[in-house]
């Protein structure tokens, strides 16, 4: 049972109050995030697109994109820290943007969105302080402001982008705290499952792409193992049609995967908590996925 709110009976507001006043600062989203936009390569710019209502000094939100963009090269949308407490999907989005990004200039266009949300980054939460799911959010009338200030950015541009890639982990905490604590705000039975040991994605049901899907595998294998499916041949309740693949219809659940509307889209689910994983490893498996996408892409198309 979460040690909140009365079992069988949603939260309200005082709930809601109540668990975000239970938060604390863990980490610093200046230190980790904001400082290393500075070693960025001249190929990338950096540009605000928003703040951040909870504390806008302490909460801006930041985006890079390719200094001088190629008329004919295509556009790629790299967002990381959708769900703050998922950390290489933050690193691994800088360490993609210091070190990896200048090698694409001139040949791929790119918006690197590397913390989407910086108090979940600073608290370590999946939720924001509304105890609102920012990656449950990406629709007209969002409750998040951290979807709303990454859709309105990113749907006033110009482009269309033929790729999306969203950097994210699978961590044990979400069958430990935010799965029970999901059950508990919304007064619903959550399915249990076994956290799998290993990286996967996530496809979109409506276009999954899976020879792209198999490409990112294929690269990520070099630097760390791939999920098995359980023994009921699933892969966090869903089923698996290829290799380290599920899928999700991400538009119906607005999902920030799926609202830019690019041509190819995946998820990936990194598993920090693994043995054979490190902090480094994980983010190198992020940047593997980014690449691989991207070495299909330039193949492909």
């Amino acid at each position: 049972m979460y040690p909140l709110g009365t079992p069988g009976v949603p939260w309200g507001e005082h709930e809601k109050l109540t668990w975000c006043n239970q938060q604390s600062v863990k980490r610093s989203y200046q230190h980790e995030v904001v400082e290393q936009l500075k070693d960025v390569p001249d190929s990338l710019t950096q540009i605000q697109y928003g703040a951040l209502p909870y504390d806008a000094d302490r909460y801006p939100l930041y985006a890079l994109v390719s200094s001088i963009p190629q008329d004919e090269a295509p556009w790629v949308l790299i967002t990381g820290g959708v769900h703050g407490y998922e950390t290489s999907g933050v690193q691994g989005a800088l360490l993609f943007a210091r070190q990896y990004a200048e090698q694409y200039a001139g040949s791929v266009n790119f918006i690197i969105a590397p913390c989407v949300s910086p108090w979940g980054y600073e608290t370590i939460n999946r939720w924001n302080p509304l105890a609102v799911d920012p990656n449950r959010s990406f629709k007209p009338d969002s409750s998040s402001p951290e979807a709303q200030a990454l859709m309105a950015f990113v749907n006033a541009l110009p482009q269309q982008f033929l790729l999306h890639i969203d950097l994210h982990e699978t961590t044990d905490t979400d069958n430990s705290e935010f799965r029970p604590a999901l059950a508990a705000r919304d007064a619903i039975e959550q399915k249990h499952w076994n956290i799998p040991d290993g990286f996967y994605l996530v496809a979109d049901t409506q276009a999954p792409n899976l020879p792209l899907q198999q490409a990112i595998i294929d690269n990520v294998k070099k630097v760390t193992h791939i999920a098995p499916a359980d023994d009921s041949g699933l892969i966090i309740g869903e089923e698996v049609p290829t290799e380290g693949v599920i899928c999700y219809d991400k538009k119906s659940l607005f999902l920030c995967g799926g609202f830019s509307n690019a041509q190819y889209c995946s998820t990936t689910e990194v598993y920090p908590d693994s043995p054979h994983a490190t902090p480094e490893i994980c983010n190198e498996a992020q940047v593997a996925a980014i690449t691989g996408a991207l070495s299909y892409l330039l193949a492909t198309e």
